[in-house]
């Protein structure tokens, strides 16, 4: 693929908040830098879209690649700022940060039984004397497993399809870390049955319009502009046999609706099973708009979580000791509430050079492979959406260096921090 013409936006108004002095390295070096990443073909990348935070401050943005790549007769669409991509697992952070609006609200509590909530006992049927709370839904201790699926249509209920396939029978709730797709369904779902609303639409009212983001968790409800932006994942993949080709053509995987336009949801029973709208992984955002979200979080912008909640959301609920849950070939080793974290250490440091403490969640779903990664103390972060990978990105040849990201990501992760966020700043008259 021959990437298009690369744009670069430095955020100066609005929500995003005014960025800073001019960077000492000069912003086309690290446009170059990134868009040679994208068009490496080790590892090409159908498109790509990153912002950098200083400070608290936007210090960098850029896209690069295709949204959409024509076919039949229809034109490119490259990637702009306003793009939108199905963000994958960081959904899970977003959905947590409505959840713990209503925590703040006391339509919920961490440490109570969901089976109050969602109207049928939830339990593992090997440990039925211990329940499940929204905490270990949230920390991926719950003893839920994916193994018989996380995701059915509108007209099943969690009720008729949980069952002992889907629990852990060597160690009960609280006791082991599992990364659990799952556990977001229950938890979109309890958050339905005590509100009484939609679960993308009530995402709507407790984030998306306060912040006043162009987001949604299902495509047919995004404003048309919003739609009209939406990328599509791709990868040079076959969607059912999963045969790579980085010589072949790039297969869209989802999003593509250039055809036909995305299916309405009107026949679903609030309550139920809030899966169809992927609570887990659906949320259709740009880089810019998480931006908003990531500065909210440093205290920047408009608040709308006190800082005790965010304190008790952030903080470490769950740390790895060598037997006490699934690392996943070491991704996964500190966790808090619906956030992954990222010590500064060796194996889960996010940059080659070190100096970045982070939490905040990373995504990998259909092509897409994204982070959202900020360090509260310093201000500082960076995110990453990729719409798609030409070669298989944990294919051996493609592991990264230092940490258990893929190569492509851990490069573009260091080159974004020494690029936007560690350079000497120089006044905007010298530059």
């Amino acid at each position: 693929m021959t990437m298009n013409r690369a744009r670069r936006l430095l955020l100066g108004m609005g929500l995003l908040g005014a960025t800073g002095p001019l960077l000492a390295a000069p912003p086309r070096r690290l446009d170059r830098e990134l868009a040679a990443i994208a068009a490496d073909p080790a590892c090409e990348l159908a498109s790509l879209s990153v912002l950098a935070i200083r400070a608290g401050q936007v210090s960098y943005a850029y896209q690069c690649g295709r949204r959409f790549i024509g076919h039949d007769g229809l034109p490119d669409k490259n990637v702009g700022p306003d793009t939108l991509f199905r963000i994958a697992s960081i959904s899970k952070m977003m959905t947590t940060l409505g959840l713990m609006r209503l925590l703040e609200d006391g339509k919920v509590s961490l440490d109570a039984d969901v089976s109050g909530y969602l109207g049928f006992t939830l339990r593992n049927p090997h440990f039925p004397g211990q329940s499940i709370t929204l905490r270990h839904l949230l920390t991926h201790t719950s003893s839920l497993r994916d193994d018989a699926g996380y995701s059915w249509g509108a007209d099943v209920a969690l009720k008729d399809v949980i069952d002992a396939r889907m629990f852990a029978a060597n160690a009960g709730p609280g006791a082991y870390f599992t990364y659990c797709n799952l556990g977001w369904g229950v938890i979109g779902t309890v958050m339905e049955r005590v509100t009484g609303e939609r679960f993308d639409r009530l995402m709507r009212r407790l984030l998306i319009e306060p912040l006043g983001l162009q987001a949604g968790y299902l495509p047919s409800e995004l404003p048309p502009k919003a739609l009209a932006n939406l990328a599509t994942l791709y990868r040079k993949r076959t969607v059912d046999t999963e045969v790579w080709d980085a010589t072949g053509p790039w297969i869209a995987q989802v999003d593509d609706y250039s055809v036909k336009p995305p299916a309405v949801l009107d026949r679903y029973v609030i309550g139920t099973n809030a899966t169809p709208f992927s609570p887990t992984g659906g949320l259709r955002i740009s880089a810019r708009d998480m931006g908003i979200v990531m500065r909210m979080l440093m205290g920047q912008g408009m608040q709308l979580l006190k800082p005790a909640t965010l304190s008790l959301m952030f903080s470490r609920q769950w740390t790895y000791d060598g037997r006490n849950g699934d690392t996943s070939d070491g991704l996964f080793h500190c966790w808090g509430l619906g956030n992954e974290q990222f010590p500064d250490e060796t194996g889960t440091r996010l940059v080659e050079s070190g100096g970045f403490p982070a939490v905040g969640h990373l995504g990998d779903a259909y092509g897409l492979m994204s982070v959202f990664a900020f360090d509260p103390k310093r201000r500082n972060g960076m995110i990453v959406l990729v719409g798609g990978t030409s070669t298989d990105p944990f294919a051996p040849v493609n592991k990264g260096k230092y940490s258990s990201l893929a190569r492509f990501q851990e490069r573009i992760l260091t080159a974004l921090y020494r690029g936007a966020i560690v350079p000497k700043l120089v006044p905007n008259n010298s530059a």
